[in-house]
């Protein structure tokens, strides 16, 4: 009677080929479910986390403490502190360029950030990333350890993605890939899977282009070393900020009412190699590009909540984008825009957000914000809209006047 013989385990070959088979697999899947890029790196130690310290060390961070803690910092030098078991590291890029800016003619608007146009990119982001842990799974027929991040993990997610072939990491801290640009939104799935790791791209197509630094209005972008001050960044001014925007910080808004896009906007690789993604989830709300600054200041806590349900912007709260409101109808320097300020002053029970209005109404310098500033004088107990009413009113000053 014959007997079967043992299953040989596979050569070391067998199983590269095997892995490699599952990589090519894992990347079809993720274009089938919108990721314009994956790449896969291992999970050592990403070598520029001494110019992390270094930048955390020099308070660039800001308010943003969370990057700051003794845990964040252990986790982002070993992504196996995140998941021991971890093998690779998958990363992937989601384009959410929609294409030419929908310009308005409207009187008093602002401007959105592209990536807060539509859905909270992390919930559409990770419904994917799910979906293709599920694939990974069933490919492998055994259960995974794995962790998923939509950049709200403890990861220096530029560098893995750098690491893992995606692009290079520009003058402005972006990653840019040379095919279609920097619009991009990173993720990381972490995974009990051994994948051959992608090459990393190496070199810097920079050059000598200056033009993010260039047209950045707040002089947020530093070159040696290569780094975003986020004190001075206009995302972080109008989204992290909690409390009041530094005055000196205030003009350099311009009309951005959420977020910014300018350092991308002027990238050559954009200009040239950025491609609109008709995916329907980063097709914009009719309103959301171009809000109207005064319908915002009028909007009261419930209007924002059903307003903005679902959308990156509740990040900043009402608080904060009533604020930013206020900045940017001043950056207009229309002197129609003082009635709607006047009714933030004398309303809103939010002192940041009077306090910004008296700044404003400071700003614009017309007649009649004097007198709405005088009478809000007379009646304001909060020390920090006293002191921008006090500002505001000296600023103007008579021979100021205007209208």
């Amino acid at each position: 009677m014959s007997r079967a013989l043992p299953e040989s385990e596979p050569t070391a070959q067998q199983q590269y080929q095997s892995a490699r088979h599952l990589k090519q697999q894992i990347k079809q899947r993720a274009s089938e479910l919108g990721f314009a890029l994956c790449g896969v790196t291992t999970p050592d130690a990403p070598p520029h986390q001494e110019e992390y310290a270094q930048w955390l060390a020099d308070d660039m961070h800001g308010e943003m403490g969370y990057l700051a803690t003794e845990r964040a910092r252990e986790r982002r030098a070993d992504p196996r502190m995140i998941l021991p078991e971890c093998e690779s590291i998958l990363t992937l890029a989601m384009n959410y360029f929609q294409g030419e800016w929908p310009h308005t003619a409207e009187e008093h608007t602002g401007r959105v950030a592209r990536y807060a146009w539509n859905d909270d990119y992390h919930d559409v982001m990770l419904e994917r990333l799910q979906e293709l842990v599920e694939f990974i799974t069933t490919e492998a027929d055994r259960p995974i350890a794995h962790k998923i991040y939509t950049d709200t993990g403890p990861l220096l997610e530029r560098e893995l993605a750098q690491r893992a072939g995606l692009g290079w990491i520009g003058k402005n801290t972006n990653l840019i890939n040379p095919r279609i640009g920097s619009w991009l939104l990173l993720a990381e799935v972490l995974l009990d899977v051994s994948l051959p790791p992608d090459e990393p791209l190496t070199t810097d197509h920079c050059g000598t282009c200056t033009a993010c630094i260039t047209a950045c209005p707040t002089d947020a972008i530093l070159t040696d070393p290569r780094r975003v001050d986020s004190r001075r960044c206009i995302s972080y001014l109008t989204i992290e900020t909690k409390g009041e925007i530094e005055e000196d910080m205030r003009a350099g808004i311009g009309d951005w009412v959420f977020g910014c896009d300018i350092c991308q906007d002027v990238c050559p690789w954009n200009v040239r190699f950025a491609e609109a993604n008709l995916d329907p989830a980063f097709a914009p709300r009719t309103t959301i590009p171009n809000p109207e600054l005064t319908a915002l200041l009028a909007m009261s806590q419930e209007e924002f909540s059903r307003t903005f349900r679902g959308s990156p912007i509740k990040r900043t709260k009402r608080r904060g984008l009533l604020r930013n409101a206020c900045v940017v109808l001043s950056n207009s320097g229309n002197a129609t825009a003082v009635p709607a300020l006047a009714e933030a002053l004398s309303n809103s029970e939010e002192p940041v957000i009077r306090a910004h209005a008296a700044w404003a109404l400071g700003e614009i310098a017309s007649l009649k914000a004097h007198e709405v500033l005088s009478r809000a004088d007379a009646k304001e107990n909060d020390l920090s809209v006293m002191s921008e009413i006090e500002a505001a009113l000296e600023r103007i000053g008579p021979a100021r006047r205007i209208n």
